[in-house]
């Protein structure tokens, strides 16, 4: 499993024209998911999503986490995240997992991160998304269940 955290000063999702998701200060978070995830490997995504400290304090410093600055998530579910691109130039996507699969760990994830963070907003699974957002800093992290 993949997050892209992309701590951003307002961020929305369009699907036809429309917002399906907005959100002001915050995270936008592109999520990729692979066949061999699990809840378990959400849960240790989405515990260190919501803890990150990565919002400045009035030193400056990285130091606030999403709870202390009263921000806001944004979730995207991104297949493309698990693209491979080892051989020519058309990436092969046979990493991602299987769109129900996929699906599942969304709405579980989103349903995980509505239990400590207040305003929770989404895409639409499987639509094609229009993607703005205002990114703050920048500031852009990516974490990858391997890696934890």
């Amino acid at each position: 499993m993949k997050f892209v955290i992309q701590r951003v000063q307002h961020a929305s999702v369009k699907v036809d024209e429309k917002i399906v998701g907005q959100i002001g200060k915050g995270f936008l978070v592109l999520i990729g998911v692979s066949a061999e995830d699990s809840k378990e490997t959400a849960d240790k995504l989405v515990k260190k999503l919501v803890g990150l400290r990565i919002f400045e304090d009035k030193n400056g410093k990285t130091n606030l986490s999403l709870e202390d600055v009263d921000g806001s998530l944004l979730l995207v579910s991104q297949f493309t995240l698990y693209a491979n691109c080892k051989k020519g130039y058309r990436p092969s996507f046979t990493d991602a997992g299987a769109p129900d699969m996929a699906n599942e760990m969304y709405e579980y994830i989103i349903s995980e991160c509505k239990k400590s963070v207040p305003i929770v907003e989404r895409g639409e699974f499987g639509a094609d998304m229009k993607v703005e957002l205002l990114n703050d800093g920048p500031f852009t992290i990516v974490l990858d269940s391997r890696d934890l």
